[in-house]
């Protein structure tokens, strides 16, 4: 008899991308009856979830009440949260907290979910406004006390955002400007659409013991010079980085998330994205065959969308 695997956030970037890698996976594919978590069972992606035999249940997390059957009889569950859409601390946690409660609730196995480190204490205080780290961070700790067996995957640097990142000048050259100095900044950069599956099969195939462990998921470890270098090879145009003073990277930014976004950018330089840990260790746990994206191979795969 199948087990069953909820995902949280079904028609998003990493869930979306659990689902297709347990659907592709040979073993897990005949383990597990995926239910696909999402607030709108009507939407097309919702749709072709459904088609490809996915379970599609409506839920919101930020409802105690629909959370309870999203997760009945489920082994394992898969939760990644939004900050960004409420853009709330005490709603993303409220959220991870309630899906935490509602798995001990129901039993459920296997807890997996998208984590990043404590900013405010792995810099012992002196950056504090990273709160879509530190919320997530916190979530964590909820789910470790709780005693549910858990498996946290960081995911790294979303190379996805780049494309809004770059600048675009009049000759068709590009520039990234960031606060931090080009050659100390670590980017672990991700594809979270193609690689997020690729690591939460980890988690999943070799539990229990990744029990209580996190999987850093990333590539590699990139500095901005490397990653406009590496740019400028595969897209045919020049590409720079420029390092810019904090006040003059801010004023690009909404004021809303202008120090939260700055700090994030710091954190890249000092204590480093996951404060120096190795990644070597969360890749030897990946299927031979499921080697993460690189960036050289990111870029090839999207130049229209900097190029238009």
């Amino acid at each position: 008899m199948s087990k069953l695997l909820t995902v949280f956030g079904a028609t998003g970037n990493q869930g979306g991308s659990v689902i297709k890698a347990v659907l592709a996976d040979p073993v897990l594919s005949k383990t597990f009856k995926i239910r696909g978590i999402t607030r709108d069972t009507s939407k097309p992606s919702a749709q072709a979830l459904a088609a490809k035999g996915v379970e599609v249940v409506a839920a919101d997390m930020s409802s105690k009440e629909s959370i309870a059957p999203a997760v009945d009889g489920a082994h394992t569950v898969f939760l990644s949260t939004n900050f960004w859409e409420s853009m709330s601390a005490d709603v993303e946690v409220g959220q991870g907290k309630a899906v935490a409660d509602a798995s001990k609730a129901a039993g459920v196995k296997h807890l997996i979910f998208s984590s990043l480190i404590h900013v405010k204490e792995a810099s012992k205080g002196r950056l504090t406004h990273v709160t879509h780290f530190d919320g997530k961070a916190d979530i964590e700790k909820y789910i470790r006390d709780s005693g549910i067996p858990s498996t946290f995957v960081l995911p790294g640097f979303f190379m996805s955002n780049l494309f809004s990142s770059f600048t675009k000048n009049d000759d068709g050259s590009f520039t990234y400007a960031l606060p931090i100095d080009g050659d100390k900044g670590q980017l672990p950069i991700f594809d979270p659409v193609a690689d997020t599956g690729k690591f939460v099969k980890a988690a999943i195939k070799q539990f229990p013991s990744t029990d209580g462990k996190q999987i850093h998921a990333a590539t590699e470890y990139i500095t901005p010079k490397r990653l406009m270098s590496e740019f400028s090879e595969v897209i045919g145009k020049p590409a720079n980085f420029v390092q810019v003073p904090g006040d003059t990277y801010k004023s690009f930014l909404p004021p809303a998330i202008a120090e939260e976004l700055y700090e994030n950018m710091l954190l890249l330089e000092d204590p480093g994205y996951y404060a120096g840990a190795d990644l070597k260790p969360s890749l030897a746990l990946l299927d031979e065959n499921d080697k993460p994206t690189t960036w050289k191979g990111f870029v090839e795969a999207n130049k229209d969308k900097w190029l238009k």
